[in-house]
């Protein structure tokens, strides 16, 4: 049974298509000529003075109809209206049946075909959206000023936006006023116009045009404006010591610094700690490094498996230890002091101050500068629990410092960084406990995701406590313990070391945004717009500290736009790409997800279809005895278009990159079932993947077809041998063994 909606929906297709058969069934499209408005001028005329109110109505009424509808004649009319009520009555009567006709078909296009579309087209509507609610008053202002644009074609498409009734209703009434005004004015000389064409000069076409610059010129000089008021304060020096100066040597600061010198600009790099930030000193190196320890730990164990005898690992963990600070030690020449020096860049280490949007202090010294890119990056969440500084605890940033493996380890937390260390520090030999206020692990991902983490972290001795809320440290004579409720009773869990792992806030305090009074988005980010660019023009922000990801790819990616607009934004400007964004948990087996899953898709209302693959039939998988991990993608209904991916499996962050380069580059399903894939190799899951969707949406009606077709050709009778014998003979001939020479 269709809903009461789709019953409506087709019944007002209907009535419209109705309404415009029975317009020219009825041949009223011949009305509504020059000719025909010049024949019957004095009769309506001489109506009108017996009749004025009525003629006003039925003629108010009639062009609201022409204006819904997608009828010929809304020009004529609005020349009749001239030449019947004059210049003043005509303009007014025109200017809101007109502004009412096009509300109308506005909303009869939302209402019919807005879902559809925003079921079949919500990625590109979603940007559409995005714009309509940043401007979506100028491009329709413009628009109207132009009457060469189809007026209808106008309404329909706006219908399809969310750009509110309201606005699209006073746009349209002040944005077609002039056009209104040109043609009334010319009925009121109907006599001397012979035809429409004579209007649209383009002369008229041109004065309608620069008209039309006119808001986007006014927006250009209220930007200007507001500008000048953002800079009022501040002195604005005459010349500069630097193109740019970068805050922070992080991820994003070093990308940024190296853009700018690559393209010779004179750039200084300042960092108050060390250089390559947090993901070299504290984040991602540090962990990974330690992860493949404790999985060299985990494969020993499972051994025998293999067929290999072997006793139980003893664990050094202050070796291991030596051998993280190795790692990091390997690495840091590529982000070191002396290697940016060298590419021409201007390394400060000290504590900058913004000062002014064109001054950095750094320790003292002023640096004047074009722009200012800030990188300063994100710090570890404590949370405000009573006894926890007290009792003392580590972080993401202190936990390398450890030098003694702690029997009992504590984490509060169940994201990425959690469930990571987690695993890591329980294959070392620590009893771990992980303890997350919400109801599962790893809350981003799907329930099926967060559940397989879960039973990996159980096979590796972790006890994994969701939904439990912590309420305070506590110590006493038995030791150090977290006190949680749990469905309303309280629990205690003992630890010898707790690690805070509740989340990263970005670094906002310190280096001037204060003074500056930069603004602070909701999630505690640098306020940016959709090119980086912060309150002050010159002044960009990026990586962790704007948002909204915390990703060491994503601030590298940031770092690209945010330079380049910072140094070439009065010539050309580039808005941030972020439509597909990979990240990856490091527990093994790894979580890889690129673009949307279907937990975000079904809050964003996104219509998706999903096909899946399992590692347990996959050859490279089966042979490592490692089949435990899925392939899951979403794709839009009945097409191959992937909306998102997420892989679930040994070394997923590897073989997921397929997909993220599918989706950057529009590539399909069709697109990767057509790719060679090696063999045996896990990358080969993603082939797999899509030959169950092709499977899925096979040409059933097609396919049966070819069986019938095949099946005639098996049962062939009496057909005519059309073989030629001798070059048969000849083909088998050539085709056989030469016989042995004879002795």
């Amino acid at each position: 049974m269709p809903s009461r909606n789709a019953l409506a929906k087709w019944l007002l297709i209907l009535v419209l298509l109705a309404a415009v058969a029975a317009f020219f069934a009825l041949g009223l499209e011949h009305q509504l000529s020059l000719e025909a408005v010049k024949a019957n001028q004095r009769a309506l005329g001489a109506f009108g003075q017996a009749h004025p109110l009525a003629l006003a109505a039925a003629f108010f009424l009639l062009y609201v109809v022409v204006a819904t509808l997608p009828l010929p004649g809304a020009a004529l009319m609005t020349i009749a209206a001239g030449a019947l009520f004059g210049l003043l009555e005509g303009t007014l009567l025109v200017s809101f049946a007109s502004a009412i006709g096009a509300t109308l078909a506005m909303l009869s296009s939302r209402f019919v075909f807005g879902d559809w579309v925003r079921k079949h087209f919500p990625a590109r509507l979603e940007k559409v959206d995005a714009g309509i609610a940043r401007e979506g008053g100028f491009y329709l202002f413009s628009l109207r000023l132009v009457p060469a644009v189809p007026f209808f074609a106008i309404n329909l498409l706006t219908g399809l936006t969310r750009l509110p009734v309201r606005t699209f209703y006073w746009v349209s009434q002040i944005g077609m006023l002039a056009g209104t005004v040109v043609y009334v004015n010319a009925g009121t000389q109907l006599a001397g116009l012979h035809s429409l064409s004579g209007l649209l000069s383009p002369g008229l076409i041109g004065s309608f045009l620069l008209l039309a610059a006119l808001p986007w010129i006014a927006r250009a000089g209220l930007a200007a404006i507001k500008r000048r008021r953002v800079y009022a304060r501040w002195k604005k020096p005459r010349r500069f010591d630097r193109n740019l100066v970068v805050v922070g040597a992080g991820s994003a600061g070093l990308v940024s610094a190296y853009i700018a010198a690559t393209v010779r600009a004179k750039v200084t790099l300042i960092e108050k700690h060390a250089m390559g930030g947090d993901c070299l000193n504290t984040g991602c190196v540090p962990s990974k490094a330690l992860i493949r320890i404790a999985r060299a730990a985990h494969e020993i164990r499972q051994a025998p498996r293999f067929g290999i005898e072997t006793s139980a690992p003893r664990v050094d963990f202050a070796a291991a230890m030596r051998q993280v600070r190795t790692a990091i030690a390997a690495i840091a020449p590529h982000d070191s002091v002396e290697r940016f020096r060298t590419l021409g860049i201007d390394v400060r280490r000290g504590h900058a101050n913004i000062v002014s949007p064109w001054c950095v202090q750094v320790d003292g010294e002023a640096i004047t500068t074009r722009a200012i890119v800030i990188a300063a990056g994100a710090e570890p969440v404590v949370p405000d629990l009573p006894g926890l500084r007290e009792a003392g605890y580590l972080t993401s940033d202190t936990v390398w410092n450890l030098e003694a493996l702690p029997p009992r380890l504590l984490i509060l937390g169940g994201g990425p960084i959690g469930c990571e260390l987690a695993q890591a520090f329980a294959r070392l030999g620590s009893n771990v406990t992980v303890v997350q206020r919400a109801e599962r692990l790893l809350m981003r991902e799907d329930d099926e995701v967060s559940a397989f983490v879960a039973a990996r972290l159980h096979e590796d001795g972790v006890n994994v406590r969701t939904s439990h809320t912590a309420v305070a440290v506590e110590t006493g004579g038995d030791g150090r313990c977290l006190r949680c409720e749990h469905a309303s009773e309280s629990v205690r869990f003992g630890f010898d070391k707790i690690l805070v792992a509740t989340g990263r806030t970005p670094r906002t305090q310190g280096y001037g945004l204060e003074e500056l009074k930069i603004p602070l988005a909701p999630k505690k980010t640098i306020e940016t717009d959709a090119w980086l660019q912060t309150l002050f023009p010159n002044i960009y922000a990026c990586g962790d500290v704007a948002g909204p990801w915390q990703l060491t790819h994503a601030g590298a990616h940031q770092a690209w736009y945010a330079t380049v607009n910072a140094l070439f934004g009065g010539i050309k400007r580039f808005r941030v790409d972020a439509r597909v964004m990979p990240a990856v948990t490091f527990t093994d087996p790894e979580i890889a997800r690129a673009g949307l899953n279907e937990r975000e898709a079904q809050q964003r209302g996104v219509a998706y279809e999903t096909t899946r693959y399992d590692l347990a039939e996959l050859d490279r998988a089966l042979a490592e005895q490692a089949a435990e991990g899925f392939v899951k993608v979403l794709t839009v209904p009945g097409k191959d278009r992937i909306l998102g991916a997420t892989c679930v499996g040994p070394h997923a962050g590897e073989w997921s990159a397929e997909f993220a380069l599918a989706m950057r580059h529009r590539i399909g399903l069709n697109g990767i079932l057509g790719t060679v894939h090696a063999y045996p190799t896990f990358a080969e899951a993603n082939k797999y993947l899509a030959g169950n969707w092709k499977k899925a949406h096979a040409p059933e009606r097609l396919l049966r077809w070819l069986e019938r077709w095949q099946r005639w050709r098996r049962h062939e009778r009496n057909a005519p041998d059309t073989t030629p014998r001798a070059s048969c003979r000849s083909s088998i001939h050539l085709t056989q063994k030469p016989e042995a020479p004879r002795t």
